[in-house]
């Protein structure tokens, strides 16, 4: 640690930070400064040992940065105006504001205490910094090695309760990325109850921004919102159980003239896949708080002396040059630090899944001659999707008994795997682990294992109940199950599916006063199997899915390097959902694939060669039956296959530049990947409705380096990248939903 002094002031009065590689502390005026790569962010301790935040934004030099808590504009302490702590505490910007002490915003922290008493008042004791970043238990996080990142914990007391709450910070070297989370320790000699403990507050100065969400429904996931922040609370949530179809955990806020390529944006994700709560307030003062973290609706944690409790993470990324270097951020983060595996850096397989080729009504000898074909032309795993286990000819029956359903499944699974095999193909299953049938063997002999509340009717969803992964029997049971079918044969991927919400929330094996605990223990109980199944079984690709989209969070991410970003696999309606997407996930995490006409969710057709191009963006694979498909698209598939094996590099790695914006023109929509030394890029356009008269398009691209030359790999012709990018390309298309793709190469 070394020591560098600022002078300031008229009088230059001298103060001493402390500066590691990223948190300076300065002990005299008690102010800590986090820097990640063009970022700084502030915030100070009071003498009375409240927490001020001064700055989040670009970064700044050390210095006297005490006039960025603006206690000058209310000078309270409880040595000299006692009488006036009302109005500090619902004035000043808060790093952790709790419940009950004059602070009338958005806390972060309800906790009630033996009493019945819910008012917490948190003081700075200590802190320390150290390179990396820990691990959080039982749950995902990012990660850092010791020469990639800082980490700063504050540790914060509340003498009336002796709970202890110790604030995690994270700031990582290359990245303009802040980590925030959350410990919390009962040090109290009486039991404490958690009823809200938020992960992140930020407190902005302004309120002039706009508010960006990722919103929707079944098929149509993350549709990207933006509004313009008002005062009072705007927010988005979760209370299903699940991250959601219908809210992603992100949320941004953008100054007014914010675009792809210009203005401030500060995006916010949460590291959970479970109920989450997100929002930003404006306040009586024009100020902006954004707190993001666990929903405390129907939660409450039941916190004895010397227990603890730790909160998910919140992802905070700084942009100062548009939405698009955020996305940018996050997409480097996620690849880099937060995706792990033997997959983590490595192109997918491509794959054919049987599901919208045959749903329930297929057998071993379909499967076989699905291979056969798929293996001539290049494919390389065929996924068997649902219907293979129990009795199951219908989503009525059989979740739960995760043996092979010998009627479907002729000469068992070993045998049709080792076929698979013999064609040259790897093999891949389908499993819902999370769930329950009625029909089913273990529900007859296991109906305590359901989530329910007794007494009362349980609610079914596609016919199937939840099972209750706060209980571990239950969790070993269904593992066990799991093993026996991986052991059996040479699987290789699994798919991961959950297809429905959480209700009747109750739980057999939790006692009265933990109830409330169930869904976040049901959370922490899918993490546990998956992390065991991930452990003990490396080699296989685990892709996450949730009736398609309804948990795309980094929560899944840290598991498996790929979710199905949604069920809707029509190639027009997945430029909105892999646009919204990608404004937080990088695309090597996107499932998509080509899937057979007319579309069965929306009933499109579209050309076959858009259907490939746009599922290029992302992990790439067929949704159909190939041995039933027109000849002419059947022998389009090599050549698909070829030009994603050159692209993906680049798509995978690459720095994506969005373009076109089809939430704004429904008429067309474009995007770039660029490598990361710019030598290559891969530019995609997507005419969705042609228009008379209107066929050539003018399009500007981004990315490239202005000083180099690049070669249209297509037409030969040679530009400057400073020509591409100002002045643009031509375009040319015709028909509805036709596309192009075009390569360039740096030759210069």
């Amino acid at each position: 640690m070394s020591i560098k002094v600022q002078e300031f002031h008229k009088d230059y009065e001298r103060w001493a930070w402390q500066i590691n590689n990223n948190i300076s502390y300065a002990e005299d005026i008690k102010m800590f400064k986090l820097d990640a790569k063009n970022t700084s962010y502030i915030f100070g301790a009071t003498d009375d040992g409240y927490l001020i935040h001064g700055y989040f934004g670009k970064k700044i030099e050390d210095g006297d940065l005490t006039y960025l808590l603006r206690l000058e504009e209310n000078p309270w302490t409880l040595k000299t105006n006692a009488r006036d702590k009302g109005t500090f505490m619902d004035a000043h910007a808060f790093e952790y504001p709790c419940h009950g002490t004059g602070d009338y915003r958005e806390p972060c922290l309800i906790v009630m205490d033996d009493d019945g008493m819910t008012t917490t008042d948190l003081r700075y004791v200590s802190h320390k910094v150290y390179g990396g970043k820990p691990k959080l238990e039982g749950m995902p996080a990012t990660f850092a090695a010791e020469n990639k990142a800082e980490t700063l914990e504050i540790t914060c007391v509340d003498k009336h309760t002796g709970l202890e709450a110790v604030l995690v910070y994270t700031a990582f070297n290359d990245l303009d990325v802040i980590t925030r989370s959350v410990r919390l320790k009962n040090n109290g000699k009486a039991p404490l109850n958690v009823k809200r403990v938020l992960s992140a507050c930020v407190d902005f100065d302004n309120d002039n921004y706009d508010f960006i969400t990722l919103n929707g429904s079944w098929a149509r996931e993350r549709v990207m919102e933006r509004c313009r922040l008002h005062h009072g609370k705007q927010s988005i949530d979760s209370v299903k159980g699940e991250s959601s179809h219908q809210n992603n955990p992100f949320m941004a806020l953008v100054s007014h003239n914010a675009d792809e390529d210009s203005g401030e944006a500060y995006g916010f994700n949460f590291v959970y896949s479970g109920n989450f709560f997100a929002q930003a307030e404006v306040t009586q003062h024009k100020y902006t708080r954004a707190v993001m973290g666990i929903n405390h609706f129907d939660f409450n944690w039941l916190l004895e002396p010397g227990e603890e409790f730790v909160a998910p993470e919140v992802v905070m990324v700084y942009s100062s040059e548009g939405i698009g270097a955020m996305s940018r951020t996050f997409h480097d983060l996620y690849r880099e630090h937060l995706i792990r595996g033997e997959y983590k850096d490595k192109r997918r397989p491509i794959l054919i899944n049987n599901w919208e080729a045959t749903y329930f009504n297929f057998d071993t000898d379909k499967l076989i001659g699905i291979a056969k074909e798929a293996s001539k032309l290049g494919i390389e795993m065929l996924v068997m999707d649902d219907g293979w286990f129990g009795h199951r000819d219908s989503d009525n029956s059989s979740l739960g008994d995760w043996f092979v359903y010998e009627k479907k499944i002729k000469g068992g699974l070993k045998y049709l795997v080792d076929e698979v095999n013999k064609l040259g193909m790897k093999f891949g299953i389908w499993f819902e682990p999370e769930m329950i049938s009625p029909d089913s063997e273990l529900y007859k002999a296991h109906p305590d294992w359901a989530i329910q509340v007794k007494g009362r009717e349980m609610t079914m969803s596609r016919e199937q109940y939840v099972l209750d992964y706060s209980n571990k029997e239950v969790r070993d049971y269904v593992y066990g199950m799991m093993r026996n079918i991986l052991d059996s044969a040479n699987i290789e991927y699994i798919k991961w599916d959950m297809n429905r919400q959480l209700t009747e929330v109750g739980s057999t094996s939790l006692p009265k006063n933990r109830q409330r605990e169930l869904w976040h223990r049901y959370v922490l109980g899918v993490y546990d199997l998956m992390n065991r199944l991930t452990t003990d079984y490396p080699h296989i690709l685990l892709e996450n899915c949730s009736g398609g989209g309804a948990r795309f969070d980094p929560g899944m991410l840290y598991y498996s390097p790929q979710i199905w970003c949604s069920d809707d696999t029509d190639a027009i309606e997945r430029l909105k959902i892999q646009h919204g997407t990608s404004i937080c996930y990088p695309v090597s995490a996107m499932g998509a694939h080509v899937s057979d006409c007319p579309n069965h969710t929306v009933g499109r057709t579209t050309p076959f060669s858009t259907r490939g191009n746009v599922a290029m963006v992302g992990t790439f694979g067929y949704e159909l039956d190939v041995t039933r498909i027109p000849q002419e698209d059947r022998d389009a598939i090599p050549g698909q296959i070829a030009e994603f094996n050159k692209y993906n590099p680049i798509i995978r790695t690459g720095d994506q530049y969005r373009i076109g914006n089809v939430f704004e023109d429904n008429m067309w929509d474009a995007w770039i990947f660029v490598a990361k030394d710019k030598s290559e890029a891969v530019f995609t356009f997507v005419q969705v409705l042609g228009r008379p008269n209107y066929r050539n398009r003018r399009i500007k691209l981004k990315g490239l380096d202005p000083n180099a030359v690049y070669k249209n790999s297509e037409t030969g012709e040679c530009h400057s990248g400073s020509a591409l990018m100002n002045a643009g390309i031509f375009v040319s298309t015709h028909g509805d939903f036709s596309s192009k793709v075009i390569h360039f190469i740096k030759m210069s």
